[in-house]
Order: C-alpha cells, then structure tokens, then sequence
C-alpha cells in the first residue's frame, strides 16, 4: 500500500483509509476485529470515524476495544461537531463543546490522542476563530496531532485557511467532501479552494453508495444486505438513467482492460491530485482486500481523457 502526503502537511497515510462507520452499526465486536485485522494486515494505516457513528460513540468504542497496542501504527482519525444527544445541545464547533467532546472521544478509543480530528460539519452559529483557536489548544496540548474538516464548502475552507494564519493557529490540512466518478461537484468549488491553500481532499462515499461496486445491475435483482437494497433514499438517489448509462460505458471501458468497476472506481480518483487518500467502509475482511488491491491500477493521462468524455467534469466558475 502506497502512502501519500495529506495535503501539504507531513502527515503520510495511506492511499486507501478504512471507513468505520459500520462499526457499531452494520456490524458488532467480531466483525469489527475481522475488518480492522485485514485492514492492518493490507496495510492500510489511515482509519477514519466519528463520534457519531455507531449510534453516537459505538464505533470509537469498538476501535477502543479491538486496536490495542496496533493503536500506534496507524493515524487515527475521528470527528466532532454531529449532534450527539436529541436536545440539540451537544453538538457544533464553540469552544465549551470541543474541549468536551475530544475528551469523550479519547476516553472511546483508549487512546493519548488523535492523529486527524476533524470538524464534521459546519457551525453556522459560532465563529470559525473559535473553534480554530479551541483546536489549537487541543495541538499544543498534544491530544490533537492535525485538524481538519468535512462537509464543507470551499469559499469557508478559504476563510478557514485565512482566519489560521491571521491567528497564528494550526490550519486545517484536509477536508472530507463526496467525491466519486458518478459525483464530480466538487470539482467546480471545493477542489479549486483546497489546492489552492495546499489542503487535502479525502474523498467519502467513492463507490456512489456501492452502485460502483459492481455487485448491481440495471434490470437484476437487488442483492440481500447491500446498502442500497436497504436503503430507499440512497437507490433512488444513484440509481437513475443518467448512472446505469455512465456505468454500462464505465464497465465497458474496465472490460477492455481486464478491471473491474471498483478498480476504476479508486483508480480515478486516486489519479486526482488533491487526493490524499480514498476512504471506504467495510463489513467483511473481503471488501477490504478488494478496495486494497484497486489501488494498485494508475490510469494515464489518455484514459483519464476518455473517462471524461464518459462523464464530463462539472463547468468551474
């Protein structure tokens, strides 16, 4: 497994991170340990939560439970910011929640500090100062190595990047955004503000929600367990003409190379520039390995060209 540079820091991960939202969702305690195993065994380092996920702390908690002392060779990423109780009350960027949730998150994953806590969704209701001085105090205290934020736009990434340097404070290095070949909007805002202030993109959601993954078909059955044959919302909103057109030029295009979709689906974007590392979740140690191995495949500049003839990239303002 290759590792890259996140954004313009020094920090190095690898250029496909384990998604943990299943954990303590989708999956228990055993699956978890099966997943993470792989993980560590292909040697993927960069793992990527929340506190939010697992039903508010479960996944934390589980990955407290099953790294152990593996804890140091991997770069341990969670978030703050998601609504954690149903009052509305714990949640957001001020300074009184962020130096409570760090705690509560340290105390979940049995750990001395984070290695990437990133701000997962904007505060409208506090000052980015704020929250970018609390964060500050949380690096020089050595709970935090590297900030970062999710769910973004890019004009706030620039501001964000502006407030830093004017505060003399730790800026954020990455920013987590959807990105993948069948959701290509960012190209047109958030990309052209991270590259232009050296922070990297952590792609989330690379597989459309799986309708990359290959395991779907146009007028097949659904598959039983996949995500989106549970999830109405998420099938409805990939599963439209526009996408089983793109897809069926995509898999013809894998075809002739003797890839698969998936393969593609990482390939591309582990070709854009800004991309530190792509981040997939997992349920079973056989996905890992497949999202491991689609790594390996670096399209040239010929077949980037033809994938986007396939599916243009958005007009940049």
């Amino acid at each position: 497994m290759n590792l890259r540079n996140l954004g313009a820091s020094g920090l190095r991960v690898s250029a496909v991170g384990l998604g943990c939202n299943n954990f303590g969702g989708r999956i228990g305690l055993d699956a978890t340990r099966a997943v993470i195993d792989r993980a560590i065994e292909r040697g993927i380092t960069l793992f990527d939560t929340a506190d939010g996920y697992g039903n508010r702390g479960g996944s934390e908690s589980l990955m407290g439970e099953v790294l152990g002392t593996r804890r140091n060779a991997i770069v341990l990423a969670t978030k703050f910011g998601w609504p954690m109780d149903d009052v509305g009350v714990l949640k957001g960027g001020s300074r009184r929640y962020v130096m409570s949730a760090v705690e509560a998150s340290l105390r979940r994953l049995k750990t001395d500090w984070i290695d990437l806590y990133q701000f997962h969704v904007t505060d409208k209701l506090t000052p980015i100062e704020e929250t970018l001085r609390a964060l500050e105090d949380l690096v020089r205290q050595g709970k935090v190595r590297y900030v970062g934020w999710s769910n973004t736009t890019g004009w706030r990434l620039v501001d964000a990047a502006w407030t830093a340097k004017s505060a003399g404070v730790s800026e954020f290095i990455s920013v987590q955004a959807e990105y993948s070949l069948l959701d290509r909007r960012v190209e047109s805002d958030l990309i052209p503000a991270a590259q232009s202030k050296g922070v990297g993109l952590l792609p989330f959601y690379p597989l459309a929600g799986g309708l990359l993954s290959g395991k779907y078909s146009r007028k097949g059955p659904m598959p039983e367990g996949a995500r989106l044959s549970s999830t109405p919302k998420l099938a409805e909103r990939y599963m439209t003409g526009a996408n089983w057109d793109a897809i069926e030029k995509l898999e013809a295009f894998c075809t002739a190379r003797g890839k698969t979709l998936l393969d593609l689906a990482f390939a591309w974007l582990l070709a854009q520039p800004v991309v530190g590392s792509v981040i997939a979740g997992a349920t079973k140690p056989e996905q890992v390995d497949a999202n491991a191995a689609a790594a390996a495949w670096s399209l040239s500049a010929a077949e980037l060209a033809e994938i986007d003839k396939i599916i243009p990239p958005p007009p940049v303002p």
